[in-house]
């Protein structure tokens, strides 16, 4: 009896597929394709390197903190920054270290707009005490990552990246004479960046979404004194959570 049910229990996924197909008048060539998954872009995981397309949309903020002077202020009453968008652009060579880790220069163009809600304690020129100040920057960013890839199960795969990034911003204000009414804000930054993706692989193209932490390190405020929405600041970052999609072959 032992014997028998060894032999019951071998049977595989093909022919349990065909017992179907006979139940239900299934063609046995249709039953058979249940048993397997056809592999897209196979040739892919040899390639030495490979290039790729990006577009991107961030959420974007600026991470402050006040001057000593906001305390004695009689004429900014709140300052804090509120979340913005912001898209990209870009293009990505990837090249292949090992089977398991890859490096990858993402150069973008990005578009990004970060503002700060003031409260006035008397109104401005406009005759309004709640102010939003936008602070719109064109970033050239450079971002460098190494990226770890998981086991590719079918046409899927994760990854996991962790890199270093440098931005330079084409319309910084930091310079500018007539900025009364300006946060001014530097040219250059630099900092961290930490993902993770996920590969699906088609025939023509892989399809590559991705999430992104990319946080400035570098102090990006241009302080004066003399500048009534610029003063109250000490320190100003940038925050950016990204949302990428890469188109790969």
């Amino acid at each position: 009896m032992l014997h028998l049910l060894r032999k019951k229990t071998s049977l595989n996924i093909v022919t349990v597929g065909l017992l179907l197909a006979g139940i239900y008048g299934l063609p046995v060539r249709s039953a058979a394709q249940f048993s397997k998954v056809e592999m897209n872009m196979t040739e892919h995981e040899t390639k030495p390197y490979y290039f790729g397309i990006t577009l991107g949309g961030s959420s974007a903020r600026f991470q402050t903190e006040r001057h000593p002077m906001f305390l004695q202020s009689d004429s900014v009453l709140v300052a804090e920054p509120i979340n913005s968008g912001g898209i990209a652009l870009g293009l990505h060579a990837t090249l292949r270290l090992s089977n398991r880790f890859q490096f990858r220069f993402n150069p973008q163009l990005q578009f990004v707009e970060r503002n700060i809600f003031y409260k006035l304690k008397y109104p401005d020129f406009d005759g309004e005490t709640e102010v939003t100040k936008k602070v719109e920057s064109i970033i050239m960013s450079f971002p460098f990552s190494i990226k770890f890839n998981s086991d590719r199960i079918g046409n899927f795969r994760v990854y996991t990246l962790a890199g270093f990034k440098a931005d330079i911003d084409m319309a910084s204000n930091a310079r500018a004479k007539k900025a009364e009414e300006l946060i001014k804000i530097q040219k250059y930054d630099y900092g961290p960046e930490f993902g993770i993706g996920f590969n699906f692989y088609f025939p023509s193209f892989i399809f590559s979404p991705e999430i992104k932490i990319s946080n400035g390190m570098r102090n990006l405020h241009a302080r004066d004194e003399n500048l009534k929405y610029s003063s109250v600041f000490d320190k100003i970052q940038s925050r950016m959570i990204v949302f990428t999609i890469h188109l790969e072959g």
